[in-house]
């Protein structure tokens, strides 16, 4: 599932890494493709909070979190920052047998709770993984 963070990536990364903080994601993707690990895959990172996608509830326990630092309503996803993506999608692809249809974001698990990413780079990024994995 992905998301965008609302705020900088050295924020982001300060935010996340507090003992205090409840909210984390697998994967966080700055401006110029640089990825930070917060949450390693085999384990839960708190990303979905009440959520539900294909038929299942609490999406925290069976999605991957990815995030890309920034507000997708303030500054439009950025050409490094989608090849990023798919680079860390690839080597998931095929090993956890994903499909497009299993791409999602937070707005779509969590309708009127949460709108990230806006629905305009939603589909560049969603248009991307199906070129690439289609």
């Amino acid at each position: 599932m992905f998301h965008h963070s609302a705020i900088s990536y050295e924020e982001t990364i300060a935010l996340m890494t507090r003992e205090e903080s409840r909210v984390s994601y697998h994967c966080l993707i700055a401006p110029d493709g640089t990825r930070c690990t917060l949450v390693p895959d085999g384990e839960t990172a708190w990303h979905a909070g009440v959520s539900r996608f294909q038929g299942q509830e609490l999406c925290n326990g069976f999605m991957l979190g990815v995030s890309f630092a920034g507000n997708t309503y303030q500054a439009p996803l950025t050409d490094a920052q989608i090849a990023s993506a798919l680079e860390w999608l690839e080597p998931r692809w095929r090993a956890r047998g994903w499909t497009l249809e299993w791409m999602t974001d937070h707005r779509q698990v969590a309708p009127g709770r949460k709108d990230d990413l806006n629905p305009v780079e939603w589909e560049r990024l969603r248009a991307a993984i199906a070129a690439r994995f289609g």
